[in-house]
């Protein structure tokens, strides 16, 4: 099989490998897509969490084409998406081979099936979709009068979609790229504001229309920055969820100000029992999902699909296809 190597700090290499056999319990899937996650980009950089060589790619979806003792044979030639945390702790596309390469194994009790005909390169948002919904699960909306975004990446993006779709009366998605602003006006934001454009008023714009604050509070964005933004907006007893990659940074803010104000501060990582509803969703097509793919490059054109990932404004979601977009099981 072909895999895109992550052999050291900013370097990949495309690879033949010996093909994976799965053990007790697994299955190989054969990779059809997989998207590229601003993770994934931290991780290529140069991550201490993983050893070199790597296969990155935890936004995948394929076809299942071998399976191990204990598995059910009707598996085989199913298509299907799954969770990526496995049961000793590691994670598919980090501690474990992901869906940069043509094939590798994970645990069978980890899949969801998908249906015949479903596009297997929208089906890699399923994986993003599940993160937030996980979010969503830990942001209880008590008060659906009014929510702030802080990103306008793929998640913050499901996330104004997600806030909509749970009827929450005004979405504000703040962002940087006017691209992404149009997209999120048009799934489920009522206001987006431009960050370059606001500058040093950012928090009186958007505190322009809720002089209270906001009672929900999403940080998406995986800047340091951004978070005393977020406890600036935030109105009295709100929640303040945090959901993006942040490396190694701290954040500094006064103490008195989660205090006096009563404020929730929520973090919320992965996707942990929120894969069937995910899966929902996508098939019901009540979230946009394939709005957000806006390249589609094969798999051994990574270097042009990393450069598009990395500085593209214009670029969205890009996903390595390694197969036809739809598989018939």
């Amino acid at each position: 099989m072909r895999a895109i190597v992550n052999s050291g700090p900013n370097r990949l290499e495309l690879k033949d490998l010996p093909l994976p056999e799965p053990k007790a319990g697994q299955v190989r899937i054969r990779t059809a897509a997989c998207g590229i996650c601003a993770t994934d980009l931290h991780m290529i950089s140069g991550w201490d969490r993983i050893t070199y060589p790597a296969i990155p790619g935890h936004e995948w979806a394929g076809i299942v084409d071998d399976i191990g003792d204990g598995v059910d044979t009707g598996w085989l030639g199913r298509c299907c998406v799954g969770e990526n945390v496995l049961s000793d702790g590691g994670e598919v596309g980090f501690e474990h081979p992901g869906g940069y390469a043509e094939c590798f194994v994970t645990e069978a009790e980890k899949l969801r099936f998908l249906p015949d005909g479903f596009s297997l390169t929208e089906a890699t948002l399923i994986e993003p979709l599940a993160v937030c919904l996980r979010a969503m699960q830990r942001l209880r909306l008590d008060d659906r009068s009014a929510a702030i975004i802080f990103g306008d990446g793929p998640i913050g993006l499901l996330m104004a979609a997600l806030l909509y779709k749970n009827k929450v009366e005004y979405v504000v998605l703040v962002g940087g790229r006017d691209t992404r602003l149009k997209l999120a006006r048009e799934i489920g934001a009522d206001e987006t504001i431009n960050y370059h454009q606001s500058g040093d008023r950012l928090v009186d714009d958007a505190l322009a229309t809720i002089p209270s604050g906001f009672p929900n509070v999403v940080e998406a964005s995986g800047a340091q920055s951004a978070l005393q933004d977020c406890l600036n907006v935030a109105g009295k007893k709100g929640k303040v969820l945090v959901i993006g990659e942040y490396g190694q940074a701290r954040f500094n803010f006064p103490a008195n100000q989660l205090l006096l104000n009563e404020l929730e501060l929520i973090g919320s990582n992965a996707s942990e029992e929120a894969w069937d509803e995910a899966v929902s969703l996508a098939m019901e097509g009540d979230v946009p999902l394939r709005k957000l793919i806006t390249h589609e490059i094969p798999a051994w054109e990574y270097g042009k699909a990393m450069e598009i990932a990395r500085n593209w404004r214009d670029a969205i979601k890009v996903v390595l296809k390694w197969a036809n977009d739809h598989v018939s099981s």
